[in-house]
């Protein structure tokens, strides 16, 4: 199971855990291998060369198959050629954030005030052409406003200078948010999921809210190189099912701020078209280019 990250990190820790169980489903060892690099394109570019016999397979997230595609021209694969999706595994919503001293109870005003001064507030990202530079710039445009991206190399060093009153408004992932906000360090102003988190259950949605169009997640997917034989896409396909459905699963990644989801394979790859299609009609009309 090739994971296009470091190890340690939130994604690891996912491919890890399902990993495991999915080995022990399967009667087979799932080796994690970590090829990190390239904004996810080096593992899975690996991936999408590998012989299709069920041996090679590819735990990533939206960045790999709807962001990066979006505003990268030059992938080493194909996001919808190159794969066929065995599952999705998890989603995490993000999350509009402010810092409790700011003068912004809500989404109202958010507007208000950057209408009155547009050349006031700016937003923090954990980086350029990330999913949460994505759905600010969906928000901004919904909102009818416009505040000045702030890229950050990471969601750590975001939420830093939020907490810290650098920057006014920051979008960053609940599982990053919710140390904080239970802290008492940022005020959530809205979750850009279809339906409120179960982590932040108070916090309303951007749908709830008028903005039915600011909905954006992150979510992770196992895929394989496309051409799998069907027997062998069924079998996997019905073990990963049978793992997201274990407590013990549910379990190991809500204690990570993630929502464990399975949809089978044809319900991924219509999400996946669906979501690039949008992603790319964002990028264009909000100029998101790759750092």
């Amino acid at each position: 199971m090739v994971v296009p990250y470091p190890p340690g990190g939130g994604g690891d820790a996912q491919a890890r855990l399902i990993g495991q169980k999915l080995g022990e489903r399967l009667g087979q060892p799932i080796v994690v291998d970590n090829r990190a690099g390239a904004s996810t394109a080096i593992g899975a570019s690996f991936v999408a060369k590998a012989r299709p016999d069920g041996y090679t397979l590819l735990m990533s997230s939206s960045s790999t198959f709807t962001l990066n595609p979006a505003i990268r021209n030059a992938l080493p694969y194909d996001p919808i050629r190159s794969f066929e999706p065995i599952g999705l595994v998890s989603r995490v919503g993000l999350v509009m954030l402010t810092h409790p001293a700011q003068p912004l109870q809500n989404l109202k005003d958010v507007i208000a005030a950057a209408k009155a001064d547009p050349d006031k507030y700016a937003y923090a990202s954990f980086g350029a052409g990330t999913s949460a530079h994505f759905v600010g710039e969906m928000a901004m445009q919904a909102m009818g406003i416009r505040m000045v991206h702030v890229p950050y190399k990471g969601s750590a060093p975001a939420m830093t200078d939020l907490i810290g009153g650098q920057i006014p408004i920051s979008f960053d992932t609940v599982t990053a948010a919710i140390p904080m906000v239970r802290a008492g360090k940022v005020r959530p102003l809205a979750i850009t999921t279809a339906k409120r988190s179960p982590f932040l259950p108070d916090v309303p949605t951007f749908s709830e809210l008028g903005y039915p169009s600011v909905k954006l997640d992150a979510w992770g997917a196992l895929m394989a190189p496309r051409g799998l034989p069907p027997d062998v896409h069924a079998k996997l396909e019905k073990a990963l099912s049978a793992v997201m459905a274990d407590p013990a699963v549910k379990k190991g990644l809500a204690e990570q701020g993630v929502e464990a989801t399975f949809l089978p394979s044809a319900e991924t790859a219509a999400l996946v078209e669906r979501e690039l299609t949008l992603m790319r009609a964002t990028a264009q009309r909000a100029d998101i280019r790759p750092e």
